[in-house]
């Protein structure tokens, strides 16, 4: 239990390195996501986010296939993610194999990709929503009361973090920094193809290359990615830097 707290703790330190001033609602969720997966028994994770507009938009995956899961819910207004958001409360799914007949589609392509468990925990604080967190597993069984305290613990951490970004600034600020957001993530997308393509990877191995790179060199992944897609010498450099590693 000590040693769960403490990576716990290292975790929500990590995710604090994301919420300073220059906050970026990119990089914010998909720590979130990633943190997940490191800290709770579940194979992957999603996170859809409402805009500036109150439209839910996918704004963080571990995998393509969570990204695309979520994708569809979105298309389809329909599924646990999009459930949490409206109602505000947790939806657990032991077994999306046994029938739910909420959101045949979702659940039939979770099923496809091997998932069989879902835990959606809402991103609100009191009575304002903000977006959802998805956990994947590919076992029957929700989580238990711990790993789900856990979970919502770190999605009400993000949530805090970006309702104090739009209390310190104005709204105006923040729904741009929320559209520029999802620029950036069809930018990444196309930068992630890119290197796919390129280096013969398959879209998950590729979006890791490209975080690893950008970490590595102190910069935003939008910004690589933008450099990327607009100058080729960029994709050269990453390539190179995959190598030297």
């Amino acid at each position: 239990m000590a040693a769960r707290n403490s990576a716990l703790t290292t975790a929500l330190v990590r995710m604090v390195d994301t919420l300073v001033a220059d906050y970026d609602p990119v990089e914010s969720t998909q720590e979130l996501v990633d943190t997940s997966v490191e800290l709770l028994p579940i194979d992957a994770a999603g996170l859809l986010l409402a805009d500036g507009h109150g439209e839910l938009q996918v704004f963080a995956s571990t995998s393509e296939e969570t990204r695309l899961l979520e994708l569809l819910q979105v298309e389809s207004a329909a599924g646990p993610c999009l459930q949490a958001y409206q109602t505000g409360e947790q939806v657990l799914v032991e077994d999306l194999d046994k029938g739910t007949q909420r959101w045949p589609a979702f659940a039939e392509r979770a099923g496809l990709e091997g998932f069989r468990g879902v835990c959606a925990l809402p991103l609100r604080l009191r009575n304002e929503r903000l977006g959802a967190l998805n956990l994947f597993t590919t076992r029957p069984g929700v989580l238990g009361s711990d790993d789900v305290r856990i979970g919502q613990t770190l999605a009400d951490f993000a949530t805090i973090g970006i309702v104090h970004a739009r209390i310190l600034a104005d709204s105006m600020v923040v729904n741009d920094q929320l559209s520029i957001a999802l620029n950036s993530r069809v930018v990444i997308e196309q930068a992630k193809g890119m290197l796919a393509e390129r280096a013969q990877l398959d879209m998950d191995a590729a979006f890791q290359l490209l975080r690893k790179y950008s970490r590595d060199t102190n910069q935003r992944m939008a910004v690589v990615s933008r450099s990327l897609v607009e100058h080729s010498r960029e994709l050269e450099m990453i390539l190179e830097h995959w190598v030297g590693k």
